[in-house]
């Protein structure tokens, strides 16, 4: 099995869902962090998806993050597995308003 570590990132997300990352075909990954930076200067919702076997299920719900402020969704103690076929997406409640990294470890 080799393990590669990676990272994912999308510029100003806005309220379509983007797709931050999608697991391989043959892997597993684990999501050790994620943040989600507010790049606008009011406050916004986020909206943060995993997309198991065809169903989105809601990570985080309309979280608020403050102008210039950023939220953690994963990391320190949280992680999240993702199976092959499964992905991460997010949306914001504004138009081009925030900017999204993902660090994750992809074992094959």
């Amino acid at each position: 099995m080799a393990n590669t570590f990676k990272n994912s990132t999308l510029q100003a997300v806005g309220t379509t869902n983007q797709n931050v990352y999608a697991t391989p075909a043959l892997t597993q990954t684990t999501i050790i962090g994620m943040t989600i930076a507010n790049i606008i200067n009011n406050s916004i919702t986020a909206n943060v998806y995993v997309n198991a076997a065809g169903s989105n299920v809601h990570m985080l719900r309309n979280a608020t993050i403050p102008p210039g402020g950023a939220l953690v969704p994963i990391g320190g103690d949280q992680k999240l597995v993702l199976e092959a076929g499964d992905y991460l997406h997010v949306n914001t409640s504004v138009s081009s308003s925030a900017d999204v990294i993902v660090s994750l470890l992809e074992i094959t």
